[in-house]
């Protein structure tokens, strides 16, 4: 993602620190906002994967702290949910101002909550997205356990949440408890809702997701994250998340013509923030790139190596698909199996010697159809002409310059 710092002001003033995280080519159709859980930051990798597919797709995300966490201004014992609904409405002034008035609202948790509110408010608004997040606000007192009767009594209590110590004012309670969400999900109309819970997820039980589904008008669609945890803690279930968010929300934005979102050269690739993760734009079409967990990488994308490798396979099926057709030949599939001798890892480490060893691509063609002993040869023939196999073969320059 190409990720840049932002900041704004809340409506009591106090500053609040985000990260504005853009399409590789900088060129966002739409925007989002992402709220985080309660108590928890805009960095947490969860978020950074989920909005690392929205970006992908073309989506800008505003990924902020709320007032009193992570690196934003304010107090947290001043806050309520009124207050991270507030905050949510300037981080789409923010957006309108400086990019485009969002039009996906997502939130985790507490957050999720916060933006059904907020996005019932917001005309630029046309769909919302929640994870694992409660039907009512009040559903958070349960955290605060019996701390609840001091904080009343005395008026504010600290209070200890995640193994942090939060102080909590009398007010942040009764705030709760006034919030009617099921009036607000009933008249809500004209915003795309998607609700995502798993049903082992034991800090916000999977019942609030079907009291959001049956409150909320159509259309409305419900996914199951069965076995993720409530903070989405394993990679894998943050990148499902995300990637159904993504592509769930296609239906509902306006897109641009995919030429319009062409970079300037065929390729381009950026690094991460992660060890190897890398993205990359071919034309209009967004890849991942990555290295496997056993040499260090988060395996979200196929290896360098293992992208040449579809690039050849590609384009031999593509080749032979070619010469058959316009030969007529009654040829059902066929399927390339490509295998890369070289170690990534090895090269990566020595790509200053001079003696480095030559890979072997290793290429074996299946086809099907009522083919003859000489169509078939006729094929491996032709697979050899592709014109990824005679670059490859052949050797190509490279011209190297620093921009």
């Amino acid at each position: 993602m190409r990720s840049e710092s932002v900041k704004f002001l809340n409506k009591e003033g106090d500053q609040l620190k985000g990260k504005m995280e853009l399409p590789l080519n900088g060129k966002a159709q739409n925007f989002a906002i992402f709220a985080h859980c309660f108590t928890c930051s805009k960095d947490l990798k969860a978020v950074r994967n989920i909005t690392l597919a929205l970006a992908q797709k073309g989506i800008g995300v505003l990924r902020f702290d709320f007032t009193g966490l992570g690196q934003s201004e304010g107090e947290f014992e001043d806050t309520n949910f009124s207050s991270n609904v507030n905050d949510i409405a300037a981080a789409a002034k923010f957006l309108e101002d400086n990019y485009k008035a969002p039009s996906l609202l997502i939130g985790h948790s507490f957050g999720g909550t916060a933006v059904l509110m907020a996005g019932s408010k917001l005309d630029s608004v046309k769909a919302i997205a929640t994870i694992g997040s409660p039907c009512d606000p009040g559903h958070v007192l349960h955290l605060l356990g019996n701390d609840i009767d001091e904080i009343k009594k005395e008026g504010k209590a600290t209070v200890n949440l995640a193994g942090r110590d939060f102080k909590i004012k009398s007010h942040f309670i009764e705030d709760l408890q006034n919030q009617g969400m099921s009036k607000i999900l009933s008249e809500m109309r004209g915003k795309a809702l998607l609700v995502m819970h798993s049903p082992q997820d034991d800090t916000v039980g999977v019942q609030n997701a079907q009291d959001i589904y049956l409150s909320a008008h159509h259309p409305k669609s419900f996914i199951s994250l069965d076995g993720a945890d409530h903070l989405l803690s394993r990679s894998k279930d943050s990148v499902y998340v995300g990637s159904v968010i993504a592509g769930w929300v296609e239906r509902y934005l306006p897109s641009e013509e995919k030429k319009k979102l062409r970079s300037k050269s065929q390729v381009v690739a950026r690094l991460d923030e992660g060890p190897f993760l890398t993205e990359i734009r071919a034309g209009s079409h967004p890849i991942l790139a990555d290295e496997p967990e056993e040499v260090g990488g988060s395996d979200l994308g196929p290896s360098p190596y293992e992208l040449l490798s579809s690039g050849l396979a590609a384009c031999t099926v593509m080749t032979i698909k070619m010469y058959v057709s316009r030969k007529e030949w009654p040829m059902d599939e066929v399927k390339v199996h490509v295998n890369y001798d070289n170690s990534y890892l090895e090269d990566c480490e020595n790509c200053e010697l001079a003696d480095r060893k030559i890979g072997k691509f290793q290429r074996l063609i299946e086809v099907k159809g009522d083919l003859d002993d000489k169509q078939k040869k006729r094929i491996l023939a032709i697979a050899n002409k592709c014109p990824v196999h005679k670059t490859l073969e052949q050797g190509v320059t490279i011209e190297t310059q620093l921009l």
